[in-house]
């Protein structure tokens, strides 16, 4: 899978869980779960390509910006 893939698929899964009311629980945990075994993907291709981060946090901002600079939006929550 590509960077901008995985990119896309984990921010879609962060967006995701802040549309689910709180009270979802078991919706938020699936979400959370996923959002995890993502993020982890991403950092390990992210360093595959040699893209540099400082810590999770920043894995995750860049993953916005790679989304954002390719206006990729997939998730649509009814």
């Amino acid at each position: 899978m590509k960077l901008l893939e995985i990119a896309q698929i984990y921010t879609d899964l962060v967006n995701a869980d802040n549309e689910i009311p709180e009270n979802e629980y078991r919706a938020k945990d699936v979400i959370a779960m996923l959002r995890t075994k993502y993020h982890n993907i991403l950092m390990e291709q992210m360093q595959i390509e040699g893209i540099e981060f400082i810590d999770r946090f920043d894995a995750a901002r860049i993953a916005f910006e790679l989304v954002k600079k390719e206006d990729i939006h997939t998730l649509i929550i009814s």
